[in-house]
């Protein structure tokens, strides 16, 4: 679809019932749901998955153009005709899902952050140092012109489990199908003000909150403070899992998430 701006989203829809839309991880694309697109749309929901503005098949950010993935996603739904959904995110896509859920409560019928991103979140120094010494040779490769070796670096971090077996290739691969990214310009990507981590409050949908046991450490913090500050939200710790928990463990995904929007069915 093209969007008021002149951006296009790569875009799917399949099923029927109520819908649940699937955002991606920043790294990634939309086919980190391809096990979940089908899985979720037989169980009786209509699913909408899709490429955020700069991954996959979308379009990049124009230098000096401001966009927003919350506006990307309320275009989407727009033109879908989506009056209401769950919002199922992973990392940068569990981001936008709670700031289109707080921007746009009345069409949130139930919401899942996975290994989420939370803008605002005020990282402590322990966790602003392990942060610098994590990325500091990432930034060198990038800078060097080394994206290969930049990207291998960033999976260390975010598939600290490995690659090299079935699971892990494939998130590798489609991690390495999106290296544009390393050097994207996002610079005028706008966000919520004020953000996220300061609103938590006014979130009063269902929420499950995901947890993957072999995440960065600030991660595990964020999913304790959206655990304790979204009201009536669960979380749960999946054990084996790293940063793309829906790939790395896509069995129990599947069970969670299917059991948490059965019981939250509009």
């Amino acid at each position: 679809m093209t969007l008021p701006d002149g951006g296009r989203l790569r875009y799917e829809v399949a099923g029927e019932g109520p819908t649940v839309t699937l955002i991606h991880p920043g790294l990634w694309d939309m086919r980190t749901w391809d096990r979940e697109f089908g899985t979720f749309a037989d169980a009786g929901y209509r699913v909408v998955r899709y490429d955020a503005r700069g991954y996959g098949g979308s379009s990049r950010p124009v230098p000096g153009v401001p966009y927003s993935h919350v506006r990307d996603l309320s275009a989407l739904l727009d033109a879908l005709e989506v009056t209401q959904t769950a919002l199922v995110g992973c990392s940068m896509g569990g981001g936008t899902a709670l700031d289109y859920a707080l921007t746009h409560p009345e069409q949130a019928w139930a919401v899942v952050l996975v290994a989420s991103a939370l803008g605002g979140y005020e990282a402590t120094e322990e966790e602003e140092e392990w942060d610098a010494q994590a990325w500091a040779p990432i930034e060198a490769a990038i800078e060097a012109g080394d994206l290969e070796r930049a990207r291998h670096l960033e999976l260390g971090i975010w598939a600290s489990l490995g690659t090299a077996d079935e699971r892990g290739s494939r998130i590798r691969e489609i991690a390495f199908d999106n290296i544009h990214e390393l050097t994207m310009d996002e610079s005028a990507r706008e966000r919520l003000d004020p953000p996220a981590a300061h609103r938590l409050g006014e979130l009063d949908v269902p929420t499950l909150i995901i947890d993957a046991e072999h995440d960065p450490p600030y991660q595990h913090r964020i999913a304790d403070l959206l655990a304790r500050e979204v009201m009536g939200s669960r979380k749960v710790v999946v054990e084996g899992a790293d940063h793309v928990v829906n790939m790395r463990q896509p069995e129990r995904f599947q069970e969670l998430v299917l059991g948490f929007l059965e019981a939250s069915r509009p």
